[in-house]
């Protein structure tokens, strides 16, 4: 299938797991590279590893994308902001990884005040928990009182972090969660955060726009890493 003269959308025989190359992507809308195929484990890790994700709203068929300039994070060029560090400190914040995860994905499915709608449908969020099931995908969890506020998730594969989505219920949650991500990544010598697109939010916590060709070369490195500890315990002091 052809998209226009700048690239050109693939479709995908939902029998065969095979990705066409990233250099093909759509320069409009930005990282358009195909569209079918499945939401299986095979389908979402073969992705990954290729740096491409999938990214499509209810009523859409399967959208795979792979824009250029990439958004990342690479976790020892991260650093805390002071007013982060306090909220950290004060908040009363309880911070634990993978104890909540479906929990997790739920309430980033939440709708936003900026937001219509939810891109994390009924299929993706069945299939993120299935990742999560078989040791792929992994969640921060941040609670204030016994209550969940805060969190992400994400996808895990080598030394890589895919990072999904993330949310809030009360000032600078969804920061604590990142910040704690961060920091437990980078002492297991993680390569590269995926952030997929930027926005305000994650350029705040220190993302950077790297080109397409960049971050295929960090990807490449970072999967030939031997995998993170499991199970996933943070033992990061913020202090």
């Amino acid at each position: 299938m052809s998209g226009n003269a700048q690239g050109r959308l693939t479709l995908l025989d939902k029998h065969q797991i095979e990705f066409p190359a990233t250099a093909n992507a759509l320069n409009d809308p930005n990282g358009l590279l195909a569209i079918g195929g499945q939401l299986t484990p095979e389908w979402l890790l073969a992705a990954y590893r290729r740096g491409i994700f999938p990214w499509f709203s209810e009523g859409q068929p399967i959208l795979w994308w792979s824009p250029s300039p990439r958004c990342v994070v690479f976790p020892k060029n991260f650093r805390m902001s002071r007013s982060l560090r306090k909220s950290l400190r004060r908040g009363g914040f309880v911070i634990t990884l993978d104890r909540a995860f479906a929990e997790v994905v739920a309430a980033c499915r939440a709708p936003r005040a900026y937001a219509d709608e939810t891109w994390i449908t009924d299929a993706m969020a069945e299939a993120y928990c299935t990742l999560h099931q078989l040791g792929h995908a992994h969640s921060v969890e941040v609670w204030q009182e016994g209550s969940l506020v805060g969190g992400l998730y994400g996808v895990a594969i080598g030394r890589i972090f895919f990072g999904e989505s993330m949310f809030h219920r009360v000032t600078d949650a969804s920061k604590v969660a990142f910040a704690c991500l961060a920091g437990q990544l980078d002492l297991w010598g993680c390569a590269m955060i995926d952030c997929q697109v930027s926005n305000p939010h994650l350029l705040s916590l220190g993302a950077v726009e790297v080109t397409r060709e960049i971050f295929e070369s960090n990807l490449e490195s970072g999967l030939k890493m031997p995998p993170f500890p499991k199970p996933w315990t943070l033992t990061w002091n913020h202090e």
